[in-house]
This record gives structure tokens, C-alpha cells and sequence, in this order.
């Protein structure tokens, strides 16, 4: 499978028009898998790596909403873009708030559709509501952490590091991309970052075997666990 090309999911149940949309992406050079109910969907949405998925609001056995929900639970950050046909305020709102990231109202037009999805496509989603890591959990809605389902009492400041680190992880983020992340333009000098990685390491780590929090040398802090890594 051609790895430059776009994979989609779309998670339909109506069969004809589930074709159309196929057929019309593949004329595109675009992937796209098909799953005709919500658990489907789910399922294969959390087994792939899908660039976009393309959800129907109505499906059996799990609606959209639930599909959504379920991703963003999970700390999916794939983004969602929703089919309905309803076009009211209040249903939008209820779906960005289960973590959907854009809309398109039935009937729509194919060219509609592709240029929605290379936008979403371009980024991940922000409607993530949780982040897992080994034992390691960020509840990003009650801006909370877990180790091994014990709290994690941590700053506004190491809640934001451990955010970035998270999301990025296993891979490492740089001291400077780091402070910009954190902090942004307004900067404090690179010792209050030195400060809050140690706070966070003793935090995370000083009561668990595993380590979860890594100095990469040369390259910067990372969040893995060196159990399932290694």
C-alpha cells in the first residue's frame, strides 16, 4: 500500500452512497476503507492508522456520537469529520463536544467532501480527552494524572509538559520545542524548564520500577515505557 496516498475510513451505512463516496476517492487517489455499522467502525478505526475518518451520524449498533466519544476516550487523535443531515446549531454542538472536528451536511457535493477531508487530514485532532502511556494516564478534561490509578499531584505547568511529552511519545520533543509549547513567546530561562522536568520525573517516577520519563541525549525528553520498548 502506497503510504503517500490518503487512508480514510468511512463508517456508513448507506451502501449506495458509501460506493459513490469510495468510487468518487478513488478517482482522487485517495484510500478509503468501509465499515456499514458503528462497532465496525470503532474496530477498525482503533486497529488502522487512518489519516481522516468520515463518520455517519445515524449508523446501528453505535451512532456516530459513540463512535467519537469512544475514540476520544481512547486518546484517538484521528480527526472525525461528521456526516448528518441535520443542519441544526445544537446537534453541531453536540457532536464537537463528543470530539468531532468538522461537519458536512447531507446531501453534499463530492468536491466538498475531498476538500474537507485534505484539510483534516493535514492535522491531528485536539479532541483527544485522554492519553495513555503504559500505567501512565492524562485526563485531559479534568486536567488530571494517574500512575498505576493513583493521582498525580502536578503543577498547571508539568500538567502542560507532560501533555506535549505524551503526545508525542515514544518519540522525544526538544527542550526548545518544549519551552515553546509551554510557554510560547514569553519564555522563563532554560533552568525553570531543567526545575520542572526534574519536579515531574521525581512525581512520575520516584515510587514506580519503570521509569516513564527519559532525558534522550542530544535530542531531548521523551514519555515511553522502557518495558514494552525494549
Amino acid at each position: 500500500m502506497n503510504t503517500d496516498k490518503l487512508q480514510l475510513l468511512l463508517v456508513e451505512d448507506d451502501l449506495d452512497l458509501a460506493t459513490a463516496v469510495i468510487e468518487y476517492l478513488e478517482l482522487e487517489d485517495i484510500l478509503c476503507d468501509h465499515a456499514a455499522n458503528g462497532q465496525v467502525g470503532l474496530n477498525l478505526s482503533l486497529q488502522n492508522q487512518y489519516d481522516v475518518v468520515i463518520l455517519d451520524l445515524n449508523l446501528p449498533k453505535m451512532n456516530g456520537l459513540q463512535v467519537c466519544e469512544s475514540l476520544r476516550m481512547q486518546g484517538m487523535d484521528v480527526p472525525v469529520l461528521m456526516l448528518t443531515a441535520q443542519d441544526t446549531l445544537d446537534d453541531k454542538l453536540t457532536g464537537f463536544a463528543k470530539g468531532a472536528d468538522d461537519y458536512l451536511v447531507k446531501p453534499f457535493a463530492m468536491e466538498e467532501l475531498i476538500v474537507r477531508t485534505r484539510v483534516l487530514a493535514r492535522r491531528r485532532s485536539g479532541q483527544v480527552m485522554r492519553l495513555s502511556v503504559g500505567d501512565l494516564t492524562l485526563d485531559l478534561q479534568q486536567k488530571q494524572a494517574y500512575r498505576a490509578n493513583e493521582l498525580v499531584k502536578l503543577s498547571p505547568t508539568a500538567f502542560k509538559i507532560l501533555d506535549v511529552l505524551m503526545r508525542t511519545s515514544p518519540n522525544p520533543v526538544s527542550r526548545e520545542k518544549l519551552m515553546q509549547s509551554v510557554w510560547g513567546d514569553d519564555q522563563p530561562d532554560s533552568n525553570s524548564l531543567k526545575v520542572h522536568i526534574f519536579n515531574l520525573r521525581k512525581q512520575l517516577d520516584a515510587e514506580h520500577d519503570v521509569k516513564l520519563l527519559h532525558t534522550i541525549s542530544g535530542h531531548g525528553f521523551a514519555i515511553k515505557d522502557a518495558e514494552l520498548s525494549s
